[in-house]
């Protein structure tokens, strides 16, 4: 038999090993699919679409800041994928409706339907907005987008925080 302090070792280290899961999944594929999007689709380059994502807190000057903007960018998808990555995560830990919706048959892709649009919408229409001081467009691109957060947002946080989740 495992004593009270044990256990809670035991879970917060499964807590965190999804965490990790979750957010380095998030960010790798979610990174992937916008620089994809962002070169093949768009015609811009990798460096843009991330100098483009520093704009949001530094300004226009961003577009203009070489490497360091494009780190910079970086590190704030980065910081978000970690983000939407830990709330679910640790939602889903604390919450008995949520393990039960993502462990039942196709549970991960109908969580990930409406969670990886979810962070989409506020984003797009909160996050961003406040960094800029201007409404988001709602366009063909936003579209993509919202969409586009089912399999390369959702899909990695909602799996990635799912194994094995066990229904307490």
């Amino acid at each position: 038999m495992t004593s009270p302090s044990a256990h809670r070792s035991i879970e917060s280290r499964d807590a965190v090993a999804r965490f990790a899961r979750a957010g380095v999944a998030t960010a790798v594929t979610d990174g992937l699919f916008s620089s994809v999007l962002s070169v093949a689709a768009y015609g811009s380059t990798v460096a843009r679409l991330w100098q483009g994502v520093a704009a949001t807190v530094v300004g226009a000057a961003a577009l203009n800041g070489g490497a360091r903007m494009v780190s910079l960018g970086l590190l704030m998808h980065c910081a978000v994928a970690f983000t939407w990555s830990g709330l679910f995560v640790f939602g889903a830990m604390r919450s008995a409706r949520i393990r039960r919706m993502v462990t039942a048959r196709f549970g991960v892709i109908g969580v990930a339907s409406v969670y990886g649009p979810a962070i989409w919408m506020v984003m797009s229409l909160v996050v961003i907005p406040a960094l800029t001081r201007r409404p988001t467009p709602i366009t063909f691109r936003w579209w993509v987008q919202f969409f586009g957060h089912i399999p390369f947002v959702g899909l990695p946080i909602v799996a990635s925080a799912k194994r094995p989740m066990k229904e307490r």
